[in-house]
């Protein structure tokens, strides 16, 4: 038996335009960065940027004080170059041909401040020039031409002192170094002075970022006074203005493990983080917040401070859309726009904005800078950072900071995009199409429905406040489409509390739920019978003969034989051999339980277990897969065992081990989109023509990427 992988989805079609654009981004590659540092135990890639022939990345790499270098000679198969080690902090990079300039961060604290700006030939890491820069610096620009470079001084503040407020000296200021083949003059460096600007704390400015257009003028954002400073080349004010507020509307603002979009945040502030020129009139900012802020979405202006377009919540929203909204953020600044980078790809000028907390980055075409269209939305790695575009190329470059090596999450990413004459490969799942803005996320169990060709899916106990089954339209084209959301209710109420691992259906219209239970938070492995609306209408608890031997890792499946349901196990419990889980039976007529064992892959670091229970043909199909990520990962795959197996011995006693046979790995099918193998495979459909669904749990945002991975493998 072969499988062919489906991989549905298409981006653009359901955000801006027809089905399958002509061209779109999609991701190619992902490197980590630990590639770069084996030993390191923290990696980060934070600011990026590209030699002029784009052949070689150079990212910032603050634990490891150093530049990390990547050859993308095959952007499909990039390659690590090595590491040029600093004294101190890279806080930004920029390049101008082959040689980058970087800031290097050595404050003794936040009061002796200090810094100096490195010349680096990429090639060699031969150092050209290095100037003092008479601060701690942040963001780092070289002009256009390559005639000189401004640094933002930002002398940060002690966010623990003072209620970490601003007005905490020394205050900063922007150096402007000259260039001179390549090398820098430092004699020539201007500090100039941006205080006494800002309405917020005039005396303490803290420059954030800077951007320089075609006719070498610097604009800067102040992001704690929410303020924006436009400056000559040589050091000279020629406007500057506060970035202004927003109000926001119709928005989740309680972390409250529920989507609920009734919040009103009204005159908030924007607080803008990165900034970048479309052209020599207008620029873009990234609304992130700090302070008393963040507006949640970007803005471009006109250099005079003229507004000319503001995202307000529509940025946002679309990321709710494709299951990306970080619902533990709500409180703070939801999806927290911080990177804004500019790229024109053939006539095409884009602006792309990253979102730090859900992990997207936003393509918007801006051939209009009055009326933007988002036509994509990417998925990189958590924590999006540095952007850099490759036009010549075709390739739009990511740097994602956060490693998660200690959480056992992912390790930090570059990610690399190609701008391609192809379908968009993401997002694979969306809800766009709905009347309601719907909230998804952290999908869990599934089951396909034969005779309205729909698949169920439920959500875990991440959303705990709002378990829902989802209603999916696999058969669209581009993604897979979210048509309803059905709220599992006890009393006409949530039935808060849930962890629903699996859902089969009844023959009657409704639902068994399965839901992983936590004995030592007197939470039960229970079964659950639903309603078509919602409604529990019956429950199963634990017999005594489980109950004494359960752990914390209950059933994660469920499916229905006759009028047997059986579960799957996710991991061993007291009474289970080692790499051993059972399948467990439920008589839904006698009420009698059973169960068999089921023997895992031994586990080639942490644990394997099974995620996923269907019964199809003569078979039932189980999901296995260990708790790795990324290139840790080995055991992901689809396995199955004959139906005259599946006879369920009493409880008690020993338990009949079942043979099983490998199906399909799943690994070539989880890195088809060029990301890391995602950890979570945990749901499994299949329809009566055999084709299978398989989707990822993407943990509600939460030290994960967002991204939902939903595919079809068709049995041939």
């Amino acid at each position: 038996m072969s499988h062919r992988a489906l991989l549905l989805g298409t981006a653009a079609a359901l955000i801006a335009g027809p089905a399958f654009a002509d061209m779109n981004f999609n991701r190619i590659s992902s490197f980590p960065v630990a590639l770069n540092a084996p030993d390191a135990e923290e990696t980060s890639a934070e600011i990026i940027a590209a030699s002029d022939d784009g052949m070689t990345l150079i990212y910032t790499d603050s634990p490891a004080e150093a530049l990390g270098l990547i050859d993308i000679t095959d952007p499909a198969n990039p390659v690590a170059a090595g590491l040029i080690e600093l004294d101190g902090e890279p806080t930004s990079v920029a390049v101008s041909g082959a040689v980058a300039y970087a800031g290097v961060n050595t404050s003794a604290d936040y009061i002796n401040t200090s810094g100096h700006l490195l010349a680096i030939d990429m090639a060699s890491g031969e150092t050209l020039g290095d100037c003092d820069l008479g601060g701690q610096p942040d963001s780092v620009a070289v002009s256009p031409d390559g005639t000189f470079v401004a640094v933002a001084i930002e002398n940060e503040r002690d966010e623990d002192l003072g209620d970490g407020r601003t007005g905490q000296m020394p205050a900063g200021f922007v150096d402007i170094i000259s260039i001179t083949d390549g090398r820098l003059d430092c004699a020539s460096m201007i500090m100039a002075d941006v205080t006494g600007l800002a309405d917020v704390d005039p005396a303490d400015p803290e420059p954030e970022y800077v951007s320089i257009n075609a006719e070498g003028e610097i604009v800067v954002t102040m992001q704690e006074n929410n303020h924006i400073v436009v400056l000559n080349a040589a050091g000279d004010v020629l406007s500057h203005f506060s970035a202004g507020s927003v109000d926001l509307y119709d928005i989740d603002v309680d972390e409250e493990r529920a989507f609920v979009y009734n919040g009103t945040q009204l005159d908030r502030v924007r607080e803008p983080d990165a900034v970048t020129w479309i052209d020599d009139t207008h620029f873009a900012i990234a609304n992130e917040g700090d302070m008393d802020g963040g507006s949640r979405g970007w803005t471009i202006f006109n250099q005079d401070g003229t507004v000319v377009y503001e995202s307000n919540t529509s940025f946002e929203r679309a990321i709710i859309e494709i299951g990306h909204y970080p619902e533990g953020r709500s409180g703070n600044k939801g999806v927290e726009p911080e990177s804004v980078t500019f790229g024109q790809f053939g006539d095409t000028p884009y602006v792309f904005v990253g979102a730090e907390r859900a992990s997207v980055v936003g393509v918007y075409d801006v051939t209009d800078p009055a009326a933007p269209v988002l036509e994509q939305l990417l998925p990189s790695g958590i924590g999006p950072e540095g952007y850099v575009t490759i036009p010549a190329r075709n390739l739009l470059i990511s740097a994602n900071e956060v490693d998660g090596l200690e959480d056992g999450a992912a390790r930090s990413h570059v990610m690399i995009f190609e701008y391609q004459d192809a379908p968009a490969t993401y997002p694979q799942l969306t809800s766009s199409g709905m009347d309601e803005l719907t909230g998804w996320g952290a999908i869990s169990g599934m089951v396909a429905d034969d005779e309205t060709g729909l698949i169920y899916a439920v959500n875990d106990s991440y959303y705990a406040m709002q378990p829902t089954i989802f209603v999916i339209d696999p058969s669209v084209d581009g993604p897979s489409q979210i048509i309803d959301a059905i709220r599992v209710t006890r009393g006409g109420q949530p039935a808060q509390l849930l962890d629903m691992e699996g859902i089969t259906l009844d023959g009657d219209g409704g639902f068994w739920i399965a839901s992983e239970g936590r004995a030592d938070r007197l939470v039960p492995h229970a079964l659950y019978h639903v309603g078509a609306d919602g409604e529990i209408e019956d429950y199963v608890t634990l017999p005594a003969e489980l109950a004494a031997v359960q752990r914390r890792f209950g059933f994660e499946g469920i499916t229905m034989i006759g009028d047997t349901l059986w579960m799957a196990v996710q991991r061993s419990w007291d009474d289970d051999p080692e790499n051993t889980v059972k399948l467990v039976a439920y008589n839904t007529d006698t009420e009698e339980w059973g169960a068999v064992h089921y023997q895992t892959t031994a586990p080639d670091r942490g644990w394997v277990g099974l995620s996923e229970i269907v019964a199809h043909g003569d078979y039932v199909y189980l999901i296995e897969r260990d708790n790795q990520i990324g290139d840790r990962a080995v055991t992901k795959i689809v396995t199955r065992v004959s139906l005259d197996q599946m006879v369920p011995a009493p409880l008690g006693g020993d338990l009949p081990l079942v043979e099983q046979e490998l199906v399909v790995d799943l690994m070539p099918y989880l890195t088809a989109t060029g990301g890391y193998v995602l950890d979570k495979v945990e749901g499994l459909a299949i329809f009566e023509d055999g084709t299978m669904w398989i989707s990822t749990d993407n943990d509600g945002v939460d030290d994960h990427s967002g991204e939902t991975m939903f595919f079809a493998l068709d049995q041939m």
